[in-house]
């Protein structure tokens, strides 16, 4: 008889258990609801209160912390390092990590952390999450292209300051000073190398990705300072400009077929 009361008891437990995480799991998704339904109308400080809710009640549901991650990051403005910025970005970091925590190759959390490193101008992480990303989904040109990104702005303020210090400017010749070039080139001559590699292979992805074609311009031509002679460096400029054509000639091919497009599938005959 014990055995029998101590099962009757357990079996009354598991089914109260089991009717309050149902209530439990619909007010979560009544939450998630309400949290859509204001992010939507522009209510973000609600919509992150609903989602928070939501992740209180049943943080099992399905990427529920990359809804309130969302939530966060609508009210962070990057560029702006003001703590009562920043908390946004911190709060949404904590929560996509949470959510990573339970499910590591969960592509959209991972993608969500690499942006925010990279609006951060946290250069170490952003490249190292981007490269997640790509182990995660090989063909994500969008990694590709801002690993060469990084790597163009991590040389952009220390050749200013080599061009300022001979008086010129990007587009009159390599930088003179042979120290001080040299210093740059053990430095950034690698990483501005690879940034071409990832930009191309974005395009190797997209061969219209207009983005990676204007950043293969800026790393070829900025690389061209550390260039060691004159003749070097008007090939690889004549290799940037190419890029910019390139560039130019997609948007146009682009801005025709969306023409096409808008007017029914066929331009009109002339008459």
């Amino acid at each position: 008889m014990r055995g029998h009361r101590l099962t009757a008891g357990l079996l009354a437990t598991i089914v109260i258990a089991l009717v309050s995480a149902g209530c439990s799991g619909l007010k979560a998704r009544d939450n998630i609801n309400s949290g859509t339904a204001a992010f939507k109308s522009g209510d973000f400080a609600s919509a992150v209160d609903h989602f928070k809710t939501a992740v209180e009640l049943d943080p099992k549901i399905p990427n529920v912390r990359i809804y309130l991650a969302t939530a966060y990051l609508q009210q962070y403005v990057p560029g702006n390092n003001s703590p009562e910025n920043t908390k946004y970005a911190d709060a949404a970091l904590d929560e996509l990590n949470k959510q990573l925590a339970e499910d590591p190759k969960n592509l959209l959390a991972t993608e969500y952390v690499a942006n925010i490193y990279y609006t951060r101008n946290e250069a170490a992480k952003a490249e190292e999450w981007n490269k997640k990303v790509i182990e995660l989904d090989p063909n994500n040109k969008e990694a590709y292209y801002t690993l060469g990104v990084v790597a163009w702005q991590q040389f952009l303020v220390p050749d200013r300051e080599a061009l300022i210090a001979e008086k010129k400017q990007v587009g009159d010749g390599p930088i003179k000073d042979p120290k001080a070039k040299q210093a740059l080139k053990d430095k950034y001559y690698q990483s501005l190398t690879q940034g071409v590699e990832y930009e191309k292979k974005a395009l190797s992805i997209d061969p219209e990705y207009e983005n990676a074609m204007a950043y293969m311009n800026l790393l070829i031509r900025y690389r061209a300072d550390l260039d060691d002679t004159r003749d070097q460096y008007l090939a690889d400029a004549k290799e940037a400009d190419s890029w910019v054509d390139k560039t130019m000639e997609t948007k146009k091919r682009k801005a025709a077929k969306k023409a096409e497009k808008d007017a029914g599938g066929a331009m009109p005959d002339a008459k």
